[in-house]
């Protein structure tokens, strides 16, 4: 299947008129459903770069940047101090954007493939997609909340570099895939797929994942948003019946 779409895609590219090297692209599946047994998934991302005219000869060769990001929220670091024997939180800082998940996959090391000049321009790596507002006065260093927050994330494995993993052929077609864990967050997850030469961004394309809960997962979550009352009353019958559930077992197993 997945040789049939990137067949498709090499014609497309051959096909193509003319105009300078451009990317066409897709995804194995644009719509995840999250249930009660998703444990996680894997994307495909494949595509083609169409030309008109051969490969300048002596030029460098193309290099292909690809994002997975999904949505951004705010968040506040804050720094934990050890303070007469008690660990307490002593600083704080807003960082305004950090997405949820991130994932960055190149054919190349980073900053062979992008330059610094143009990472800044579309902010493709993991540093530049998270954004800190600005940090009070009293704060010094305040971009260690910062690296603070994508070192544990990394940790947790929802940020990744994954660097060398686009595989390229005859700088016409590539492919690459990203695994998504099994804590996904419902949203958009936007997809960016960056086409490079000598550091310098070519073309980029934009898709989109969507990301949604269904069945009971979408039932619970509506209901603990739009009515948190008889969420909680549904909660705590639940907890209820499972302790008087383990209570009877434990009896009967006891007789």
């Amino acid at each position: 299947m997945i040789r049939y779409l990137l067949a498709c895609l090499l014609l497309v590219a051959i096909a193509a008129p003319a105009g300078s090297e451009t990317v066409v692209a897709g995804l194995s599946q644009n719509r995840i459903s999250i249930t009660a047994n998703f444990d996680g998934s894997e994307i495909l991302i494949f595509g083609a770069v169409k030309r008109f005219e051969p490969i300048p000869e002596g030029a460098e060769p193309l290099q292909i940047v690809i994002t997975v990001a999904g949505p951004s929220v705010p968040v506040t670091v804050r720094r934990k101090e050890r303070v007469a024997g008690i660990w307490v939180n002593t600083q704080s800082v807003d960082v305004d954007r950090a997405p949820v998940f991130y994932v960055v996959a190149t054919s190349d090391p980073f900053y062979d493939v992008m330059s610094n000049v143009e990472d800044l321009r579309h902010k493709v790596s993991i540093t530049r997609a998270i954004r800190s507002v600005g940090a009070p006065a009293d704060i010094e260093n305040s971009t260690d909340f910062t690296a603070a927050l994508i070192r544990v994330r990394s940790r947790e494995g929802v940020y990744k570099l994954q660097e060398g993993t686009v595989n390229i052929s005859e700088e016409t077609l590539f492919n690459t895939s990203v695994a998504l864990p099994a804590n996904l967050h419902e949203g958009d997850y936007t997809t960016r797929i960056f086409l490079t030469r000598d550091g310098v961004v070519l073309d980029q394309l934009e898709r989109v994942i969507y990301v949604q809960k269904v069945g009971l997962e979408r039932w619970l979550f509506n209901l603990s948003t739009e009515q948190p009352f008889y969420y909680g009353i549904l909660s705590l019958i639940i907890a209820a019946a499972a302790g008087w559930g383990a209570s009877a077992v434990f009896r009967y197993l006891k007789s």
